[in-house]
């Protein structure tokens, strides 16, 4: 029962399919409500024993592979968003104990997703990122801190997630179903990053587009997020070299 529990809240099953379907549920509160679950998962964790369940594994990682494609699919922040987190679920659970650890990483990646998100949403309009091309030219802040955050989920170190990620994987017991999860769902983050990265971050500025740069303020918030990553990755180094 515990393991079904952190299953769900983990993302582990795609329930973003039944809140799609209702129009009144907008991108954003799909996304504040898949973080604040997988949330939940991270605290439910310190109570309930997060067992490496082969079915539930199984379970989340064919859920992950759907939203790996959907992923694929979308030009909008708070999409990807959240479909990264059923993407990531299987780490959760097959992590074990430090499932928590690399998934509260995670949510500060994309903590920082969210707020360009809102960023665009305010400022474009919308959260889709289909025009706007070539930020690092035009806003060179908000380029800067959005290479930062998909850098991180793409699994680079020195960030945090890669650095948990590396740690379970030199201290792991492998088996073929560890090594298809882990493989596949590597890459999958690699390529949804660069591919974000590769339309938004790069290319011609659209003329036709108001570029806006961040504010004081959001500047301030931005590179809190960013020490706090900065955070995670010295607790993630002293993890890899225990």
């Amino acid at each position: 029962m515990e393991s079904v529990i952190l299953l769900v809240l983990a993302a582990g099953v795609p329930y973003y399919i039944v809140l799609e379907a209702f129009e009144s549920i907008s991108n954003r509160a799909i996304f504040l409500i898949s973080a604040t679950l997988l949330l939940g998962a991270i605290i439910a964790s310190l109570y309930l024993p997060n067992e490496h369940v082969t079915s539930y594994v199984m379970v989340a990682f064919v859920s992950a592979l759907y939203s790996l494609y959907k992923a694929t699919k979308t030009t909008n922040f708070y999409r990807l968003g959240y479909y990264l987190i059923f993407v990531n679920a299987p780490f959760f659970l097959l992590f074990e104990e430090k499932g928590a650890l690399y998934s509260t990483s995670f949510l500060v990646s994309l903590l920082g997703i969210y707020l360009v998100a809102r960023f665009y949403e305010r400022h474009y309009a919308s959260a889709n990122y289909h025009y706007i091309r070539g930020i690092t030219l035009s806003t060179p802040y908000i380029g800067t801190y959005l290479s930062i955050y998909l850098i991180s989920l793409a699994l680079y170190p020195p960030f945090p997630n890669s650095l948990f990620f590396l740690s379970y994987i030199l201290h792991a017991k492998a088996d073929l179903l560890w090594y298809v999860v882990v493989i596949t769902l590597f890459f999958g983050n690699f390529y949804l990053a660069m591919q974000v990265m590769k339309a938004s971050l790069f290319g011609k500025p659209n003329h036709n587009i108001h570029y806006v740069e961040l504010n004081s303020i959001e500047k301030v918030v931005h590179f809190i997020v960013v020490v706090g990553m900065m955070v995670l990755s010295v607790y993630g180094f002293k993890e890899l070299l225990l």
